[in-house]
């Protein structure tokens, strides 16, 4: 059985259990939701990009 869920959705839950059940403050959330978006635009990008792909298959299965 295959589940898709959107990124988005799947943090959002991650950050609404922190704030909920670790008590992590919501302008710390957002604040880190900016730096990733910041950071989505430098020169790390593509390596971000691979390591997460890299990981997604490593847990899928489906690595080379």
């Amino acid at each position: 059985m295959t589940v898709t869920l959107p990124l988005v959705l799947v943090l959002g839950l991650f950050a609404w259990g922190a704030i909920k059940f670790l008590g992590v403050r919501t302008w710390i959330v957002g604040l880190v939701a900016l730096f990733g978006f910041w950071l989505s635009d430098t020169f790390l990008a593509p390596a971000i990009e691979s390591g997460t792909r890299s990981g997604v298959d490593v847990i899928n299965g489906t690595h080379d």
